[in-house]
Order: C-alpha cells, then structure tokens, then sequence
C-alpha cells in the first residue's frame, strides 16, 4: 500500500540527477511545505490500512476472507475506521509520485538534461527495494507497482501533453471498465460466498519464523501480486493527474479555484458514497478501494494545499508530519518492520492472542503506537542526518550507478 523520501533539503523542482527518489524533490527557493506534509500524511495512512492486515492472526490471506471479524457495535466500529483509511491514503500516495516525476522532468529540462535520462535507473532500484521489502517486511508492497508504473509514466511524460491526456483517458477507461464489470458481478452475483475459508494450517503469520514467512511470500507471490496488476491503469492515471495538477498550479495560490473543485469532488461528492459502500461490507470494498476512495485522495490533496498555499511554514504537528514526508521510504519499510514483530509469531505475535471483539482496540492502540514510533524516529534521525536511512543508501547506488554527484 507506500513512498520516497528525500535528501538534505528534499528537492522538488530542481531536483538533482542524483536524487533517486520518485517522490521527494522539492525546490531549494519557495520550498513547498505541503508536499512533505502531504507525503509523510500519505505514508501513516497507508499504516491505516495495512494494520488490519497485521492484526488478523492469518495476515494478509485472513484480511481478505474476513476469517475474523469482530460481532455487533465492534463489527461496525471497525469497518468505520477501516473505510476511513481504505485506499484514500494509497490513492494519495500514488498521486504524490506522480507530482514527484513532474517534478524531476522539470528540473531535467532547466538543467538541460534529456528525459526521462537516468530515471530508469531509480526504478530499477525502486523495483529492488521493493522486491526486499515484499519478500522480508510485507507481502502488500506497493513499490514495486509503483517502480514499473513509473518507469511507463516517465516516458509518456516525454511525449506531447496532447499524447498524455490520451494516455490518462485511455488507462482511466480501461480501470474503471474492469472496476464496473466487477461491481456488476458482485450486484448480480450468489450471496453469501464465505464458503469455504480453510484456516492456515500450517499458519506462518502466528506459528512460523520469520524464515518461514519468506517462504510462504515466495510460495503465493503470484496470489500476492495481484493488486500491483489490477490497478496498473489506475496507477497510470493517478501519476498521470498527479503530474498534470503540479503543473497546473495546485500548489501555488493563484490554484484556488483548482483546490475548491478537488475538495468538492472529494468531500462532497465522493467521501458519502464512499462511506455509505464501505460500510455495507462484503465485496462493495473493492469498488470503494479503487473507485469512490482515490477521488478522496484529491479533496485530501487540495485541502492540504490550501491550508499552505498561503502558509509557507507548517506548524509544530505539521512539522512532524513533514519529517516523515521526508524520509518516507525509510519511514514506510520501518512501520510495516515494527508493525509486524508486533503482530507476527517470528515476533511478539500479538494478533493471536486476541479475540475478534478485542482485536478492535488493539488494533487502534498499534496503529497509534506504530505511528508514534514513526514521528519520534524521523524527528531524531533527522536532527543528526540529511536524509533517511533508506534513502542514503538508496542515493550512493545510484550515484554509483550513474557516476552523477550529489549535492
């Protein structure tokens, strides 16, 4: 369901060649402080989310089945909280690596560098970095999608803007048919279907090692990787718009009458039904997930953007949310890594010893826990480093690999 961080003073216009990171380049002059409050907001609430993965004593198999849910005002308690975070924040994120390919395209063209020029490179390294972070933290990753998505939004960028609106209506189309057909095949479809939900036996997620879950990542990976294909027309789109919205000023204060229709289409057009479906249950999720959930994103996006498009400093609790956004990647392996030795058997294997009921405000008290930890660590680790752990590691490969400088 994640997310890029950045370099000492994340660049996101001018970004140089040597950042490797999709998602964080900001400008040094008129820095933007919502792109960092956007991010580090994007990344705890994909943690929204994926905690309920964690907290389902069977993980990610046992969250699809809905093997455990909780009876009466629990049951209801935890699809709300659950639709709150369905899919708006991974909309978000998605949307916000977009804005950060627009970003690295425009500081290659004022550089009079090529494009897309060496971003190949970092979704080769995105794509590695996910394919660890899949196999040894969370079997959800989202890098990966999100290094192949980039790579094909990177070269439909370099094409006229005529080409890229075609390209967004044709990846649009193609999601929302496929999104339609399944919609119609739940309406229309045999109620009921809990049908045979085979416990794990063995289960990796509460008796396993660590090992052991590896193991059962690389036995499902193609089960597991499922979501990464179904949504790769919306991801292209959600780039797409990302980009075409940066461009067209939804961060600049003139971006007003941009901001107001956003947060009308999401807040008042599509948070309702959104909400409304969600909370039915059942097989609607998957309809709220990839359809009412990521024009949410955009009202979040454009309320965000107003709160600083006359602000250009955030305030204490933004502050924090920012030095998330800006060692994001290193934040998002971090709080699935704690997440997991939280909930998993290799771990402290907290999702199975609780009930159905009780697993409601244990999972509350997790996330919150979780994103805490989250807030402390990027707080510190950047009060004695420029960049994140992660994203260090991530910048001196591709400068290797590319032979550019840093800055």
């Amino acid at each position: 369901m994640v997310e890029s961080a950045s370099a000492p003073r994340p660049a996101l216009a001018p970004t140089p060649a040597a950042d490797p990171n999709p998602v964080s380049a900001q400008p040094r002059s008129g820095r933007l402080a919502a792109l960092d409050v956007l991010r580090g907001i994007a990344i705890l609430g994909t943690l929204g989310t994926n905690i309920w993965i964690f907290t389902n004593a069977e993980g990610l198999l046992g969250y699809i089945s809905r093997s455990d849910e909780p009876h009466g005002a629990w049951l209801w308690t935890e699809r709300l909280l659950q639709q709150l975070a369905q899919g708006k924040f991974l909309g978000l994120l998605t949307i916000m690596f977009g804005i950060g390919l627009a970003i690295q395209q425009r500081s290659a063209v004022r550089g009079g560098r090529a494009w897309p020029g060496g971003y190949p490179v970092r979704a080769g390294l995105l794509l590695l970095d996910g394919l660890v972070n899949f196999f040894f933290v969370a079997e959800f990753d989202v890098l990966m999608g999100y290094a192949v998505t980039g790579l094909v939004v990177a070269f439909i960028l370099a094409t006229s803007p005529q080409a890229q609106r075609r390209w967004l209506m044709v990846a649009a189309g193609i999601h929302l048919t496929m999104l339609s057909l399944i919609a119609v095949a739940i309406v229309l479809g045999p109620a009921g279907g809990d049908g045979g939900h085979r416990p794990l036996d063995p289960n990796p997620y509460a008796d396993g090692s660590f090992w052991d879950l590896v193991a059962f990542r690389w036995d499902h990976v193609l089960l597991f990787r499922l979501e990464p294909i179904f949504i790769l027309p919306m991801s292209i789109a959600l780039f797409l718009v990302g980009a075409r919205l940066f461009r067209a000023g939804v961060f600049r204060p003139e971006g007003a009458r941009i901001r107001k229709r956003l947060m009308m289409i999401g807040f008042a057009a599509a948070a309702p039904v959104d909400l409304v479906l969600g909370l039915t249950g059942g097989d609607l999720i998957l309809v709220t997930r990839y359809g009412t959930a990521p024009l949410v994103s955009l009202g979040i996006l454009a309320l965000v953007a107003e709160c600083y498009a006359h602000r250009p400093d955030p305030g204490f609790v933004a502050r924090r949310f920012a030095e998330v956004g800006r060692m994001a990647l290193s934040c998002y392996i971090v709080q699935n890594l704690v997440s997991g030795f939280l909930c998993y058997g290799w771990g402290l294997g907290l999702a199975s010893l609780v009930s159905a009921n009780a697993r409601v405000p244990v999972t509350a008290g997790i996330y919150v826990l979780v994103c805490a930890l989250m807030l402390v660590f990027a707080h510190v680790w950047l009060r004695r480093f420029d960049r994140g752990p992660v994203e260090w590691l991530w910048n001196r490969s591709y400068r290797q690999l590319t032979g550019h400088g840093s800055r």
